[in-house]
């Protein structure tokens, strides 16, 4: 049984019997007849994530009274596609450490990491077909197309400081809550619910995965490296426009901007970056974000008020209250 952090406990005991078919299931199907494969596989399962979308999907079904059979391969699915995207991230970042432990692409290579990512995928794919639903599988495949173009996207306006806020609001849409939205709409689909559901339900999870990766951006400003795994300002140092740093930008007088982007440009000492940091928390861009975050959350579960009150619900309450306040 994997150690889980304590203030998510709770959460995941409102839908523990799912939580522990999905660890069964994943058990049993990642494994690989290669070494290579084994071991990289052992390794991404020694410090796995929260399950955050597995735990989202089974309690958005749950509590719509939406469950089915198969919706532990279609959880597995989508957590595998997570991953994968998770490995070629960190090959695109050169990053070195993710989860407290050596990335794959640190500890092996950048070519074993993205055919490990190509790996899961298959897997991921593979598991879609088991559940006999084709319009989830459409769905899946559609998001995972969503998910590449949103992280090309950000690649593309990589060093943009002129970043609109909308802008930077559909490029997360796509690349991270394209994702929370299908884990949404996977209950109704398998269910053969009307296009309605499955729209109010995608809505709801878009929302939550939009207040997601503000809050996730967030950290990268405000968090602990020792609870995030991650160096403070590593977004400011990839040139990469988040939502504190757009509303501090756009609320600054020409010449700040033009001293700040001239930082974001060309310095490359971490002192160079604290300034940048510390000018956002003095021009509102940590508060404004956390509103947004907060914001979104609570549009999002305005679209489920209509399935009533029950103990699943109010366990989505906590998750969003996590996704806007969390420290990693």
């Amino acid at each position: 049984m994997r150690k889980e952090q304590k203030h998510l406990k709770p959460l995941f005991d409102t839908v523990r019997k799912d939580l522990d078919k999905f660890d069964s299931l994943l058990e049993r199907d990642l494994y690989a007849d290669s070494d290579l494969v084994q071991n990289i596989i052992d390794h991404l399962l020694e410090k796995r994530g929260k399950r955050l979308r597995p735990t989202f999907l089974f309690l958005t079904a749950r509590c719509c009274g939406m469950t089915h059979r198969k919706m532990v391969e279609a959880a597995l699915s989508i957590e595998l596609i997570h991953t994968a995207t998770l490995l070629h991230d960190d090959v695109v970042d050169q990053a070195d450490r993710r989860r407290g432990q050596s990335t794959v692409n640190a500890e092996w290579t950048n070519t074993i990491s993205v055919l490990m990512g190509d790996f899961l995928f298959a897997k991921a794919f593979r598991l879609l077909v088991s559940t006999k639903c084709p319009k989830l599988i459409e769905r899946v495949a559609e998001t995972t197309e969503i998910v590449s173009v949103g992280e090309l996207r950000q690649i593309e306006e990589c060093g943009n400081f002129d970043l609109s806020e909308d802008t930077y609001l559909d490029i997360i849409a796509a690349k991270t809550a394209s994702l929370f939205a299908t884990s949404a709409a996977a209950g109704p689909l398998l269910n053969k619910s009307t296009s309605r559901e499955v729209s109010r339900l995608a809505e709801f999870g878009k929302k939550v995965g939009i207040s997601f990766q503000i809050a996730d951006d967030l950290l990268d400003l405000v968090g602990d490296v020792k609870k995030t795994g991650k160096e403070v300002g590593n977004d400011l140092v990839q040139g990469k426009a988040t939502l504190p740093l757009i509303h501090a930008l756009r609320t600054s007088s020409r010449k700040v901007r033009d001293e700040i982007t001239a930082i974001l440009s060309n310095g490359s000492r971490p002192s160079h970056y604290r300034k940048v940091v510390d000018f956002i928390g003095n021009s509102g861009g940590i508060e404004y974000a956390r509103a947004s975050a907060a914001r979104f959350g609570e549009e999002a579960l305005k679209l489920i008020h209509r399935y009533g009150k029950s103990r699943y619900y109010n366990a989505i309450e906590e998750v969003v209250n996590f996704t806007v306040n969390r420290e990693n």
